[in-house]
């Protein structure tokens, strides 16, 4: 019914990265309601800058989403094609233990991993004008990584939705 729309690949691809991301981010606001009762203070200038941040990583792996998605026939095809895509980039992000004490070959895995940029990025959002213990990647390689890693997922998402048809 997609495909069959009236409307541009490229719209349809905006309007699922867009629908996609608008549920996780919402989501995501939510669970940061239980940040206090983890001693994580919330400020107003953290959440807006962690709702930007969450904007940009969710576009990024929305739109990975879709490209993994577009070719696939199946509903269980996908979920084990993404399941070998985010499972591993989530574990080697820096999500669940730094990348300071990791071995080196892994160290350079997690270098090259973009969500460990879209992680230390919503560090740095979520502890925005104090000091914390993520120092590593700085604020600023983060966000560029983060940006330039949706922008290059969405390109690839308009590609894909216009080669098959």
């Amino acid at each position: 019914a997609v495909i069959a729309a009236p409307v541009r690949r490229t719209a349809i691809v905006l309007g699922k990265v867009m629908g996609s991301t608008t549920l996780a981010v919402l989501q995501a606001l939510l669970f940061l309601l239980l940040a206090p009762l983890s001693g994580v203070p919330v400020t107003v200038a953290s959440v807006l800058a962690l709702t930007a941040v969450l904007t940009v990583v969710g576009v990024g792996l929305s739109a990975l989403g879709f490209v993994i998605a577009w070719p696939m026939d199946s509903t269980q095809g996908f979920h084990a094609v993404v399941n070998l895509f985010l499972i591993p980039m989530w574990l080697l992000s820096g999500a669940l233990s730094p990348a300071g004490g990791a071995a080196r070959w892994m160290g350079w895995v997690m270098a090259i991993n973009p969500l460990t940029y879209g992680v230390a990025a919503v560090r740095h959002a979520l502890y925005i004008g104090r000091e914390h213990a993520a120092t590593s990647p700085s604020p600023a390689v983060s966000i560029v990584v983060t940006v330039g890693f949706a922008a290059a997922m969405i390109v690839v998402a308009g590609k894909v939705a216009a080669k098959k048809g």
